[in-house]
Parts: C-alpha cells; sequence; structure tokens
C-alpha cells in the first residue's frame, strides 16, 4: 500500500512535515487491544517505536538503525516510508517437546518498508504484537544499492520509563557463567566490578552493558524482559545503558576484528523481543520467542525424545576422580602418543568397570541414559594451552572398552550419551564432525553433549560472535542429519532456535550446578533463571544433589527439598541426577521423586511467581495425566500457598510432598526434608513453608478408594 493522503487508513497519524516529505506513523494492537505499537519517523528521518501495555508507557520512543563500516551513509536518519501493511496471524502449532503440549501463535503484524534518501537503500522493519508482548526484526531485500554490508553496530534502542528493578549478569562476549545481581538500574555501574567473577573465558566490555535475557520490575509493578528470538547468522546481541536517560542500546558481539556481523541481501536479523505483564508468571507463560521462530525443519521427528540420565560427571566436578587417564604425559599428540606405554593414574572416570556400574544403576532405578565424560584420549593437555588438534572424538582410552560398553548398555536397555568436550577448538571439531556423529550412530548414542570450555580457536574469536554463532547452529543441523540430539555447553545462549531444530534438545549457557562445587551459586539463583536464561529454551542445570558437603570441600546451597523441586521449575527435556549413585541410596525415598517426575508436559501453570524470591510451576504430564508441582525459594523462609483448582472438579487425587521441615536451612540443615500422603481435589488448598534456600517437590495422581485408604483429606 503507497502511503498517499489519499489512501491513509484511520490508524495512521500524520505526525510532521520536513524537507522530503511528509512522515507519517502508525498503531497497531495485540489481538486483546491491551498492548499498543506506535512506529513513526522522527524530525531527522529516523525510526522510532513506542511500546505501550494498558495504555501504560513500557518503552518510550525508541530510535532504530544500523551504523555501517566504510559507509558514509549510515542507516540512521534520513529514511522516507515508501509502503506499510498490516496482517493479522492466528494459528496452533504442536511443538516435539515442551511446556506444553500445543501453543497459540497469534499476532498483528506491521511491515514498514523503508528508503533511505541519500543511499537509495531499502531497508524494512517488521513487527509483530502479541498479547504478551513484541517482536521486531530489520529486514534488507534484494537491491541495486546494497549487496554485501559489514555492520559495526545495530543501534536498537529500548527506553525504559524509569529506574526499574533489574536481575541481571555482565555483558561478556565469552560467558554467561555469573550469578545474578538484583539492583536499580542506576545502580549498575557501581556494582558491575564485583558481578565480574572468574571464568575459563570471559570478555566483559562495558560498565553498563548487560546480557539478555534481562528481566526487570518497574516501581509500579510491571514486569518487563528483553531478550531476542531466532539468533541465525548474527552475532548474539547484548544491550548496553546509558543510566543518565535510561535508554539501552544494542551492542552486538564483535569478532576478532572487531566488526560486528557480515549481512549478504537478502538478509534478516534477529527478533528483539519485549515481553511483558502485570504478573512476573505471565513473562513465563509467553510463548513469544519460539513463535517468533520458524517451524520445524525435521520432518520426521520420532527420534527425538526426551532423556532421563546419570553419568560419570559429578565426581569429576568435585575432584573425585579425572577426566585424563595419566599424569605422566605434560603433551599430547594425538595420532604419535602411545598411551599402553604410559601409566594409568588411578583416578580416571570413564574406566570401563566405572561406567558398568552406572549402567547398572540407570538400569535399576528407570532411567533412560549413562553420560560419560573423559572416555576419549586428549584430556592431558586439554585445557589453556591453545592447542587446535586437541581431541579426534573417536579415539578411547585404553581403560575405555568401546565395544564392550555399548553391548552391556545395549542388554540393560540403558542407552549411552557421548561427550565431545571441543575446548573451543571449533575448526579441529568441524574437521572430525562427521567422523564423530558417524561413530555416535554406529554405536547407538542418540545423544551428545558438547562443550566449548576456555578462549576460543581460531585466536580472537569470541564465544557469541557471528562465525561461532553460525559455528553451534552447523552442528546442530549436522547432528539432525544423523538423527543426533544435541545438548551444548558455553555456546551462545538460547532463542528459541529449538522451534526449528528441535534436536537441539538443551542448552547450559548459565551458571549450572557445577558451580556449586566450585564455591557455590546464590541461594536464589535458581528463581531468577527461568525469567532469564529460560526464556529462550530448556537449561541443562543438572540437579538432583543430595550430599551438599562435596567431596572438595565446596557446599551446595540448596536443600534437597529444593533439589526436587527444579526437575519442576527448570524446564528440560533433558534431565540429570547428577549427584553420586550411592548418595541417592541414603535417601531413596526422597530419589523416588526422581524417578516418577515426567519430562514432557501437556500443560504448565505458574501460580506464584516473583524473580529472585520464590518461584512455583504446576505441570501436567503428557500421557500419564500426572501433574507436579515444583517450588523454589529464595534467602528468606516463606509460607506459600497452592490451589488445586487446576485439577479435574470431580476428582479426587493422592499428593505425594517432599518439602523442607521446619528447621531446614541450606547451609545448615540441607538435608532436613519431610514426606507426606495427602488427599486433594480441586478445592483444595496447600498451605506450605519453603526454608531458605529451599523448596518443595509434588507428584499428584489419580488414586482409588484402596489407595486413600487412611489419608488425610487437605481441606
Amino acid at each position: 500500500m503507497k502511503l498517499t493522503i489519499m489512501n491513509l487508513r484511520a490508524s495512521y497519524l500524520i505526525l510532521f512535515l520536513f524537507g522530503f516529505g511528509t512522515v507519517f506513523g502508525q498503531e497497531i494492537k495485540s489481538p486483546n487491544g491491551e498492548m499498543q505499537l506506535a512506529f513513526s519517523l522522527d524530525a531527522a528521518g529516523a525510526p522510532t517505536y513506542q511500546l505501550n501495555f494498558k495504555n501504560k508507557h513500557v518503552i518510550k520512543s525508541s530510535r532504530l538503525g544500523f551504523d555501517l563500516k566504510n559507509d558514509s551513509t549510515d542507516l540512521i536518519q534520513g529514511f522516507q516510508i515508501i509502503n506499510s501493511s498490516e496482517s493479522t496471524f492466528d494459528e496452533t502449532w504442536t511443538p516435539v517437546w515442551g511446556e506444553e503440549s500445543e501453543i497459540r501463535n497469534h499476532h498483528q503484524e506491521l511491515l514498514v518498508e523503508l528508503m533511505h534518501q541519500a543511499s537509495k537503500r531499502k531497508m524494512n522493519i517488521r513487527f509483530r504484537l502479541f498479547d504478551t508482548g513484541l517482536g521486531f526484526r530489520y529486514e534488507f531485500p534484494v537491491q541495486e544499492n546494497m549487496g554485501h554490508f559489514v555492520i559495526t553496530e545495530e543501534l536498537s534502542q529500548f527506553a525504559m520509563t524509569g529506574d526499574h528493578t533489574a536481575f541481571w549478569i555482565p555483558g561478556d562476549y565469552d560467558t554467561q557463567e555469573y550469578d545474578y545481581t538484583e539492583s536499580k538500574l542506576s545502580e549498575i555501574r557501581g556494582l558491575m566490578e564485583t558481578a565480574i567473577t572468574p571464568n575459563a573465558s570471559q570478555t566483559p566490555f562495558s560498565e553498563t552493558g548487560v546480557q539478555t535475557s534481562l528481566m526487570m520490575k518497574s516501581t509500579d509493578g510491571l514486569y518487563i524482559n528483553i531478550h531476542e528470538a531466532a539468533l541465525i547468522d548474527y552475532p548474539a546481541m547484548h544491550v548496553e545503558l546509558d543510566d543518565r536517560a535510561m535508554v539501552f542500546q544494542s551492542h552486538l558481539t564483535p569478532d576478532a576484528q572487531g566488526d560486528k556481523g557480515y549481512l549478504l541481501t537478502p538478509a534478516q536479523t534477529p527478533w528483539r523481543t519485549v515481553i511483558v505483564g502485570e504478573k512476573a508468571g505471565d513473562i513465563l507463560a509467553s510463548r513469544i520467542t519460539y513463535n517468533l521462530n520458524e517451524p520445524s525443519k525435521i520432518e520426521d521427528t520420532s527420534w527425538i525424545k526426551p532423556m532421563k540420565y546419570v553419568g560419570v560427571w559429578w565426581e569429576m566436578i568435585t575432584g573425585q576422580s579425572s577426566w585424563s587417564y595419566t599424569d605422566e604425559l605434560k603433551a599430547v599428540k594425538l595420532g604419535v602418543t602411545d598411551f599402553s606405554t604410559v601409566k594409568p593414574n588411578g583416578r580416571h572416570g570413564a574406566t570401563t568397570e566405572n561406567v558398568k556400574k552406572h549402567i547398572d544403576f540407570a538400569a535399576e532405578h528407570g532411567f533412560d541414559g549413562v553420560l560419560v565424560e573423559g572416555w576419549n584420549i586428549g584430556w592431558e593437555d586439554w585445557f589453556g594451552n591453545s592447542k587446535d588438534y586437541v581431541f579426534d572424538f573417536v579415539t578411547p582410552y585404553p581403560d575405555f572398552d568401546l565395544d564392550g560398553i555399548t553391548a552391556y548398555a545395549k542388554e540393560k536397555g540403558v542407552q549411552m550419551i557421548m561427550h565431545h568436550e571441543t575446548s573451543s577448538s571449533v575448526r579441529n571439531y568441524e574437521r572430525h564432525l562427521d567422523q564423530a556423529y558417524q561413530l555416535m550412530k554406529d554405536y547407538g548414542y542418540p545423544a551428545v553433549k558438547s562443550g566449548y570450555v576456555g578462549d576460543m580457536l581460531p585466536r580472537g574469536e569470541y564465544h557469541y560472535s557471528q562465525w561461532l554463532v553460525n559455528h553451534y547452529q552447523y552442528a546442530v543441523e549436522k547432528a539432525a542429519e544423523y538423527h543426533i540430539m544435541v545438548n551444548a555447553h558455553e555456546a551462545v545462549r538460547p532463542t528459541g532456535v529449538a522451534r526449528t531444530w528441535p534436536n537441539l534438545i538443551a542448552n547450559e549457557s548459565a551458571r549450572g550446578t557445577e558451580y556449586q562445587a566450585f564455591g557455590g551459586n546464590k541461594a536464589n539463583h535458581v528463581t531468577i533463571l527461568p525469567f532469564t536464561r529460560q526464556i529462550g529454551g530448556p537449561m541443562d542445570y543438572t540437579p538432583g544433589v543430595f550430599e551438599m558437603d562435596v567431596f572438595n570441600g565446596s557446599h551446595v546451597n540448596s536443600t534437597l527439598a529444593n533439589q526436587l523441586a527444579l526437575y519442576v521449575t527448570m524446564y528440560s527435556p533433558l534431565q540429570m541426577a547428577a549427584d553420586y549413585p550411592e548418595n541417592y541410596m541414603r535417601f531413596p525415598d526422597a530419589f523416588q521423586f526422581i524417578k516418577d517426575v515426567a519430562l514432557d508436559w501437556e500443560k504448565s501453570l505458574y501460580l506464584e511467581a516473583e524473580p529472585g524470591y520464590y518461584l512455583t510451576v504446576a505441570r501436567k504430564a503428557k500421557d500419564t495425566g500426572e501433574w507436579f508441582v515444583g517450588n523454589v525459594n529464595g534467602f528468606e523462609g516463606r509460607t506459600g500457598e497452592v490451589k488445586f483448582d487446576f485439577l479435574d472438579a470431580d476428582k479426587t487425587y493422592l499428593a505425594e510432598i517432599y518439602s523442607d521441615t521446619a528447621d531446614a536451612h541450606y547451609k545448615t540443615n540441607p538435608q532436613a526434608y519431610e514426606i507426606r500422603r495427602v488427599a486433594v481435589d480441586a478445592n483444595s488448598v496447600l498451605k506450605q513453608f519453603s526454608a531458605p534456600g529451599g523448596g518443595y517437590a509434588i507428584r499428584i495422581r489419580e488414586a482409588s478408594k484402596e489407595d486413600l485408604k487412611g489419608v488425610k483429606k487437605l481441606k
């Protein structure tokens, strides 16, 4: 639709006139009418947008555009609208796995086509407005005046309406593995130095730069989340705060030369997202991130199946065993070093005997898989040496019988999960990827945990640059060719790409349970992660630690009941029981919940939520119809309330409640828990105490009169 005075729709507003023509703006509303987006060009011809929720400002007028490299005419101002169109979209789609069995994608779209007057270049901005927020992206069509171009910086702004409370981690090109800081926006600068804690690879870049997903709460109680969706062939976005104006601006991860992005028309950026809600749970219930990604590109997804697993991992993290086979070698040259001539160190974890013990445990207790790390040669000098040819991903150590273990696992009905640590030598991994995946297929490994620890090779590249984003995507797509599921650690944080490539079954990309063995996570860490890291997809948090005083002297800042609740609150279709098998045998009644809890869900409800303080989630299992409830709590003890009105009105259920005792505490009494069984129905209300760093977990299932005999009814 050409924009002329004669064909203006009622939704167009004449804003002002200036030298190169008449400028118009347009407003669209979300399907329920509560969210409003206004787009316009300002007096200089710069694209701007504004977002309101129930007639309250969420994002004040904010500029959009690009600074291009070696270009005298940046795409910042001097634009003219040449065309605009609106459309409505409404579909319901079925995820392969997820927090619910159906997702509705209902939005109003505005496409604005712009012409940059000086360069005659075209740039389109596509807005999609949902009932829970906004997504927008830039698009560059094929055109005579624009083929290849290099981005110096994307200039997307998010102008805040005040000094919001934020839950943030430092902006960093190489890691998300930080504890979260809660502060006012104005306090970020003063707290940045202490928020940056040591990591194997890190590159913080600014005193006010923070990472997305960024969770905020306004003074009038509005919850706001800024993130991105569909990060494909583009660098990851951070946001940098002008703390005088309270305006965030996008800050893209550069490459080794300092350039941000290399694009070729036709091109499009990822979506920039703003999720808004009056309740914290509204942020968790939004499916904007997935809805802004393309449908699955994998036609037959029958081989993609959620998994519950154990593994030879926690004993390594805590120092009880090692990844390496020997202590005699200072350097390993693959194809030259002969491991049959060196002395084993006696601490190697990935031995045939130890792995078989874990297979037996998995088989006895109904786990799907066993993960083994440190099975392949090269761990003696894998880290910190800037080594290119570090692993070949196919050659086992002498004490790891690949054939024997495979046969033993198959006999026991257990699947093995592969481990590929790349040591961030990315070219080497791509060099070996086909043969590594083929080995997995030959031996029946359905999933791989990949890792990217340390500084990147090629040297000077960052974990979240465009080049590395493309590598992670390449590995996932290549894995799909071999029917392999991917659980990527230290990779870029997810942005809903798992809708398009559902074999990306999990990521780490945040500070996980392993840090509990490195001095501990904050006790409220798990109350924040669902509002930040998990906005983009599931996390392999590796929960289930029952012994809080671990082998190396660290303390896990959690109660045992909190560890159980994580299987519900930290959604993932890939869940590990991380602790040593012998620790589970010390608490077999609590371990039962980990064995019982589902992995795939029909429906999810967010019953109580306040980031940093508490979270209570109820989920209905896909196949069994059982309900599971999880609550995780922050630093202070709290009594919460759960209404069971989500249950069928005409049925009575048996609820098994795993909870903290009154004297439980994550520091002083973490293993104090109790289990009780009560009858519940849709009218029941539970008032339940959660200790500091604690929580509770509930299994709810239909029960016969015989099952309920002698069981007290919860009013």
